[in-house]
């Protein structure tokens, strides 16, 4: 069985746009209408997280996101059904982002079938250990055709990210520079480690997320990487909850502007 996210990278091989928003945030049925958007607006793929109140690779912009979808009530039952109600709408591959605790209370197994129903292609779960993947998981996400999505730093030896790219499917996501997201990251400062990453030939094409907010940021990315991930800088622009649609089209068209 194909996984689209598979689809996009074979169809498309660089300048790829994968764009971060919060499950219920600005408001809680907000989830929809932000993902409808982006879709219509280009971006290649979605990553939506699941709000968490300890998201510990996650800026103080995400974190605001996530508290606020919270006190909106948001859930991941909640988070279903708004997904299974565009369902037959989505035609670009959407990713889930998550932390292992709440997915474990609702039943990894029922997670990942639930999560296949509703057309997720990919899990980032960036506190699941590889270790414990292979061993418990990796047969449930394989019987769902769901990817797992790895995440790595500067920091990250080169024999581990060999492995994260054996182990994990649709892409490795490689953190600009050490810290948590929306940081004050140049981008352009870390081609060394782009280049490293580009040299190592992996298995999986590699997008590099943290700090990327400017058609600037894209554009040197895209010299070595697949694409880029933009989260925070979305979360702001999105943030008054006024005009989604209009908002969005602006945000990926100034993404896109020097592609």
């Amino acid at each position: 069985m194909t996984n689209k996210l598979d689809e996009v990278f074979n169809n498309k091989k660089a300048g790829l746009l994968n764009v971060y928003c919060s499950a219920g945030y600005p408001h809680l049925n907000s989830t929809t209408e932000v993902i409808l958007s982006l879709q219509e607006a280009g971006a290649d793929m979605i990553e939506v997280g699941i709000p968490y109140s300890d998201p510990i690779a996650d800026g103080p912009v995400i974190q605001r996101s996530n508290n606020i979808a919270l006190g909106n009530g948001m859930s991941i039952p909640m988070l279903f059904s708004q997904l299974e109600s565009i369902t037959s709408e989505l035609t670009v591959p959407l990713i889930l982002m998550g932390y292992f605790n709440p997915i474990l209370q609702y039943g990894v197994e029922d997670f990942c079938k639930k999560a296949a129903e509703v057309g997720v292609t990919a899990l980032i779960i960036p506190d699941l250990p590889i270790e414990e993947y292979q061993k418990r998981y990796k047969k449930i996400f394989s019987e769902n055709n769901l990817h797992n999505i790895f995440l790595i730093t500067p920091q990250t030896p080169a024999s581990r990210i060999k492995t994260y790219s054996r182990v994990g499917g649709g892409f490795i996501y490689a953190v600009s520079s050490p810290g948590i997201t929306g940081g004050t990251h140049n981008i352009a400062s870390q081609t060394t480690y782009f280049e490293f990453l580009k040299n190592l030939k992996l298995k999986l094409p590699f997008l590099v997320g943290f700090g990327i907010k400017s058609a600037e940021d894209m554009e040197a990315v895209g010299k070595y990487a697949a694409g880029g991930i933009v989260g925070s800088a979305y979360i702001e622009a999105i943030k008054d909850g006024n005009d989604i649609s209009v908002k969005t089209k602006q945000f990926v068209q100034m993404l896109r502007s020097r592609s």
